[in-house]
């Protein structure tokens, strides 16, 4: 009831009261967007099904992440429709998931692969809207690809759950109204890293770059020189490689007479895996240089990285967005479904990718409803746990998620062909955290 006496039929009324009683799932359904006929790109209406799109690198240099990425969009999507032993369902908190599909429709998918390029990237995604109907987009190994679906997403007006994105302009300059992003970024690794290198490598160092050629490499590279620098590192060179190069021993030559005594990989997927494998192979881990050990750092790291690595990946520090060694009882119960489903544990790939499509569809139960603007809106300033890496928030203001960051090291001694990345330090959200105006970039609107 308002101060003048009359009764206040909005659905913020409603359900602020609904939740009071405990009568939420009673609210008359004519008060429900879809009820009154909202129209909306690919609205389901009657169907008993709802498709999603899951567009994923299953070619290309990233094109290990994106399987594993596929492996996990299959599994949320069996546990969403009540099969298995429905693993994060049985510890996300809060959460209005029933195990029914999304709103009582069973959910479906398609897929496309991005290629670990832009406009393939593009050209599937826009094939999944426009001929399979789908009603949201996640999936890509790449910032250039999630940039690219995003954009596209918002034209379209259909919500994009980022996979595996790091560019610090994914929810910088780039962000969308219809993107999300559960990943960590750039920055957060350099402010995780930072006090692990003081503390391992000391303040006087000098460091050279190589750097993937596109916006990942290139914010990954800006966030780490800011953070050794103001360590009182020098930086002695930042050299930008094309992605998918393969060889790089031509970039890695001039290393060996610049004066840096630190090399740092801003490369990721397969790229990481060969430019790694051949510094550790010129003999760079065996240098002195300045009168001290020379030192490798790989900013980004993931489990299915230092697999391809092997022995060269022992020691090196990096940071990851989630790790299967996890403790926490979401992460155990997402590994053990996981494993019992492929057979080995998941990767921080398929973690976000998994946890994407989950808080998508708990948005929908959340909003009562598919239509984007209301389900953008659960999403915004959404806090949960019992995912992995601690309470997280997704910030309202750009659509980034904050939680925990982990700070790991290439395990000397693996007791197994998954035990490859030992966590040297969980850093709290409120390390990692930044004003969201730092990076600009404006969300635009909801589209109705």
């Amino acid at each position: 009831m308002t101060k003048d006496g009359k009764f206040d039929f909005s659905r913020r009324s409603l359900l602020r009261a609904g939740a009071a009683t405990g009568l939420v799932a009673a609210t008359p359904t004519f008060f429900m967007r879809n009820a009154f006929g909202a129209e909306f790109r690919n609205n389901p209406g009657n169907a008993s099904e709802v498709k999603l799109g899951f567009n994923v690198p299953q070619t290309g240099p990233y094109s290990e992440e994106g399987k594993d990425e596929l492996r996990a969009f299959k599994l949320a999507v069996k546990h969403l429709n009540g099969e298995g032993d429905g693993g994060m369902l049985n510890t996300f908190t809060p959460s209005s998931l029933k195990g029914n599909g999304i709103l009582g429709k069973k959910v479906s998918y398609a897929t496309g692969d991005t290629q670990t390029k832009s406009d393939a990237a593009r050209a599937s995604a826009k094939r999944m809207i426009e001929k399979e109907q789908v009603l949201m987009i996640s999936g890509g190994s790449s910032s250039g690809v999630a940039i690219a679906v995003q954009s596209l997403c918002q034209e379209e007006g259909v919500i994009f759950m980022a996979g595996l994105t790091h560019s610090n302009d994914t929810t910088g300059k780039d962000k969308r109204r219809y993107g999300f992003r559960h990943f960590f970024n750039a920055y957060m690794s350099g402010r995780a890293l930072g006090p692990v290198l003081e503390k391992e490598y000391g303040k006087e160092r000098r460091a050279y770059h190589l750097t993937a050629d596109y916006t990942w490499g290139w914010t990954q590279e800006e966030s780490m020189k800011d953070t050794t620098e103001q360590l009182g590192w020098q930086t002695v060179a930042t050299v930008k490689t094309p992605v998918g190069a393969g060889d790089f021993s031509q970039y890695i030559t001039p290393v060996l007479n610049s004066g840096a005594d630190v090399l740092i990989l801003n490369h990721y997927g397969k790229d990481m895996i060969n430019s790694l494998t051949q510094a550790v192979q010129f003999g760079l881990r065996d240098r002195q240089a300045n009168g001290k050990n020379f030192e490798i750092v790989v900013p980004l790291f993931s489990r299915l990285m230092a697999q391809g690595a092997g022995d060269a990946i022992k020691g090196i520090l990096g940071s990851t967005n989630w790790n299967w060694s996890l403790q926490d009882e979401g992460s155990q119960a997402f590994v053990k479904s996981f494993g019992a489903e492929y057979g080995a544990p998941p990767s921080m790939a398929a973690h976000t990718c998994y946890v994407q499509t989950l808080l998508y569809a708990n948005a929908c139960e959340m909003a009562g409803t598919f239509y984007p603007p209301e389900v953008i809106k659960a999403l915004e300033g959404f806090k949960f746990d019992g995912m992995g890496n601690g309470p997280t928030e997704y910030r309202a203001e750009d659509h980034q998620c904050f939680k925990d960051v982990l700070v790991v090291r290439g395990n000397q001694n693996p007791t197994s062909q998954f035990d490859l990345l030992q966590v040297v330090e969980q850093t709290p959200r409120s390390q990692v955290e930044y004003d969201w105006k730092i990076f600009g970039g404006e969300l635009g609107p909801y589209k109705v």
